[in-house]
């Protein structure tokens, strides 16, 4: 493998049909809606199936599926076969994702180019059983969509078999070498031929992932719609200064002030995610968290109740917002920033999507500033900074008492402390024992008794034996 590359030749396609797309795949595309192929597709779509290497990177929402999910459809259509048979589906294409979203995401793109192309695909992600899975296996499936983990489970089970894979699919490449997917990915390279077409794509390429490329692939044909860590021109950026107490009302405000009806706000953790949705149903905001301690059904559900307009808010971590492709997401806010720039980039670019217009809004506070000033550094663009007034806050400033003129300060504080003492009551009647004694006064003995027996008592006049009583006297026979 080799570190050069070659310049994708530039494209003057105006359809997809001039891509030289099955027409299978051309009436799949007109059923999605889709007329004209965006520039990644331009560029990557003939590339690849000129069985070239890929290394393509392109804002988030411009059609980086569809890029290598069309081609890739196009190369096996010839070992498409309505056969029962699990011998004619072997898997020939593995797409490896960062995260189950994401995954799921991609599969169900392949589903619906490929409807009227005899083709089986399947997605393998772990946090749900792997039965079903087993069977797509058994059954036979030339398209996998996978994550790491969970693909590894089933190569050690032996219920995958990777030996005639033709085609490899790296997605979000970046973010699998931050979430430590790299010996995990080495691993699966074992299992695969050696001689296949190689496809990086992503949002952003790091140095690192470059440096990976060189490794992987061969002679690989750079695609960069975009100058790489870039954000969609059609997303428009506010940061708003307030303090880390604020957050949370800030952001109910702005909800509920502009009517907000579908809001993607990122948080840092996955505390910090649920802490947030709770706060916001308490002020009568339906919102919902999804990050990696979620079980796959909640993770399903709580995106298509967003979807669907059922939450208002949908408050995520960086990773579990891989794969969040929602049509016309108008906004994102960044409650906490994040600590790599690069993430800035991939949370913004779930607005603003297929040249759609979006907005990105970061709650800022003031241990944040550095982390705003390297996102401005990595968009080299400088975010206009904002300040805004809670109503709430000048309620209660308006409901303090305004402070008395010196003429009646010394009255208003004699009436406001007789005022706040409490009443006094009368003091109860100390109890009193039969034989006389005062149990309201302090213990005082008294002069010995005539008689020796202790529990005798002296009384004036009449002299009695008294009655043998309990008591327990602190420190009794002690000097």
């Amino acid at each position: 493998m080799t570190a050069n590359t070659d310049a994708a030749p530039i494209s003057t396609a105006t359809s997809f049909a001039e891509l030289g797309l099955l027409p299978e795949l051309l009436k799949a595309i007109s059923e999605q809606g889709y007329s004209e192929p965006t520039p990644i597709q331009r560029q990557a779509i003939p590339a690849v199936l000129a069985r070239r290497d890929i290394m393509g990177s392109a804002q988030t929402g411009t059609g980086k599926t569809a890029s290598f999910a069309l081609p890739i459809l196009h190369l096996l259509s010839p070992h498409a076969s309505t056969s029962p048979s699990p011998a004619r589906h072997p898997v020939r294409a593995l797409v490896l994702t960062p995260t189950r979203e994401l995954a799921v995401q991609v599969e169900a793109s392949f589903r619906a180019y490929g409807k009227h192309v005899p083709l089986r695909t399947a997605v393998v992600y772990g946090g749900v059983d792997m039965d079903p899975q087993i069977r797509a296996f058994h059954a036979g499936v030339e398209i996998v969509v996978a994550t790491p983990g969970r693909l590894l489970d089933h190569v050690r089970n032996k219920t995958a078999n990777l030996g005639r894979v033709e085609i490899l699919v790296l997605d979000e490449a970046d973010r699998m070498l931050d979430m430590g997917f790299l010996p995990d990915i080495k691993r699966i390279l074992q299992q695969i031929p050696a001689q296949r077409q190689n496809l990086l794509f992503s949002a952003t390429f790091s140095d690192e992932i470059r440096r990976l490329g060189g490794e992987l692939l061969t002679r690989p044909i750079l695609i960069e719609v975009a100058a790489r860590n870039t954000a969609a021109e059609t997303v428009s950026h506010k940061a708003f200064e307030v303090s880390g107490d604020d957050k949370h009302r800030l952001l109910a405000h702005l909800v509920k002030s502009r009517d907000l009806k579908q809001v993607l706000v990122f948080t840092r953790t996955r505390l910090g995610a649920n802490r947030l949705a709770r706060a916001l149903e308490k002020d009568g905001i339906n919102a919902t968290a999804i990050h990696s301690n979620r079980t796959q059904a909640e993770r399903e559900k709580a995106l298509a109740d967003f979807k669907v307009g059922d939450v208002r808010i949908l408050v995520a971590t960086d990773v579990a917002s891989r794969g969040i492709d929602i049509e016309d997401l108008p906004i994102v806010v960044n409650y906490e920033l994040p600590f790599s720039p690069e993430d800035y980039v991939h949370r913004i670019g779930r607005t603003g999507r297929a040249g759609s217009s979006g907005e990105a809004i970061s709650l800022v506070e003031p241990d944040e500033h550095k982390l705003l000033a390297d996102i401005e550094r990595l968009l080299k663009r400088s975010i206009p900074r904002e300040t805004l007034t809670i109503p709430g806050d000048r309620e209660r400033e308006g409901r303090r008492p305004a402070s008395p003129r010196p003429a009646e300060h010394a009255h208003a504080h004699a009436t406001t402390h007789h005022r706040a003492a409490p009443a006094q009551r009368a003091p109860r009647a100390a109890p009193v024992a039969t034989d006389g004694f005062d149990f309201s006064k302090p213990y005082e003995p008294s002069a010995a008794p005539t008689s020796s027996k202790v529990g005798e008592a002296t009384h004036p006049g009449k002299a009695k034996p008294a009655r043998q009583r309990a008591v327990l006297l602190g420190g009794f026979g002690t000097k």
